[in-house]
């Protein structure tokens, strides 16, 4: 078979040339995983040279679907008014080039617990499926996703990875995290180690960071101490408070694990209200790795999660689904990046 000179290429073309089927081409240059590395690579170079390029709204008609993925943010309150925890957005620059490369379009808005996000976008065509960054307190949170499952909405969520997860969760080794920071923490002479952030089923997360600590200390024969917990949500004046009522408890500590970085940088604030110095009295480890970390006098120690690893799975996993598969969870290691917050 060949093509007549002159002539728009097709699909079919780059089949006949690849020696492939033209629905494996289609496939293949939406991206699908069901093709190999091999064959994509093939089909793509041909088309290439073809100067070939897939018509999005044709595709669209024949496959009813948008070839969009709609991001949403749920809301967090900042100082900046922005309502967007600053940590996601530094994902949201690596779900942005996935989407790019795989042809894409992403569509930004809020998440709010009262409106029906299935048919805001998935039920009315304008996106394929969902991805969920952020969620308050998950007690609540549940009965949301499993509407969203029982609804049959393709979507996946950032988060604590377990055997519970209620639809496609994507998320970091929280457990393995905290049991890092703990183990730099204890190397570095401290035993009195107090921890900022909520340790329970509401902020499963978080609970997962605090896990990992006890492990550490377990590891070198030292109880966490309850008074050495102190609840607090992600934001600086939580933080700030969560430090004060920390000090208040007259609790004896020479060490701080919090379970963000914005709730670190509340935590150091009130410290050197104290009159209490970083590292010299209290070594203090954040989570994140947000720009401001680097930016705190002295510069924070903390958790660095895999930004551009998140952001290329959690769109994986949810073309996944609209591809009909059905991805299992996806962990991500984190490391440890250490500053002069606990090495002065």
């Amino acid at each position: 078979m060949g093509r007549q000179p002159g002539s728009k290429p097709t699909s079919f073309d780059i089949a006949y040339l690849a020696g492939v089927s033209q629905p494996t081409v289609s496939r293949a240059l939406r991206g699908s995983r069901s093709v190999s590395m091999a064959t994509r690579q093939r089909i793509e170079a041909i088309a290439r040279e073809l100067n070939y390029s897939v018509d999005k709204n044709a595709s669209s008609l024949r496959s009813q679907r948008s070839n969009t993925i709609a991001l949403l943010f749920f809301e967090d309150p900042t100082p900046d008014e922005s309502n967007i925890n600053p940590f996601f957005l530094s994902m949201l620059g690596s779900i942005t080039r996935q989407c790019a490369a795989r042809g894409l379009d992403l569509l930004i808005s809020f998440q709010k617990m009262e409106d029906d996000w299935h048919v805001r976008y998935q039920d009315s065509h304008r996106a394929d499926g969902l991805i969920l960054l952020g969620y308050g307190d998950y007690t609540l949170y549940t009965q949301r996703l499993e509407q969203l499952v029982g609804h049959g909405t393709h979507f996946v969520r950032w988060g604590s990875v377990s055997d519970a997860n209620i639809g496609a969760t994507v998320g970091s080794d929280n457990v393995g995290a905290g049991r890092l920071a703990g183990e730099h923490l204890l190397v570095s002479g401290r035993r009195r180690i107090a921890f900022l952030g909520h340790a329970d089923d509401h902020y499963p997360e978080f609970a997962d960071r605090y896990r990992g600590l006890c492990d550490a200390m377990a590891g070198r024969g030292i109880a966490p101490h309850p008074i050495l917990q102190v609840d607090a949500l992600t934001a600086e004046d939580a933080g700030h408070a969560a430090a004060w009522t920390l000090m208040r408890r007259g609790a004896v500590f020479d060490a701080i694990f919090a379970a963000s970085d914005l709730i670190a940088i509340g935590a150091m604030r009130a410290l050197a209200e104290a009159g209490l110095r970083v590292p010299q009295d209290v070594a203090i480890v954040g989570f994140d790795d947000i720009p401001a970390a680097s930016l705190t006098s002295p510069p924070l120690t903390t958790v660095m999660q895999d930004m551009k690893g998140a952001g290329e799975l959690l769109v994986e996993t949810v073309m996944a689904q609209v591809e009909d598969g059905s991805p299992p969870p996806a962990m991500l290691p984190a490391r440890l990046i250490i500053r002069r917050s606990t090495d002065g």
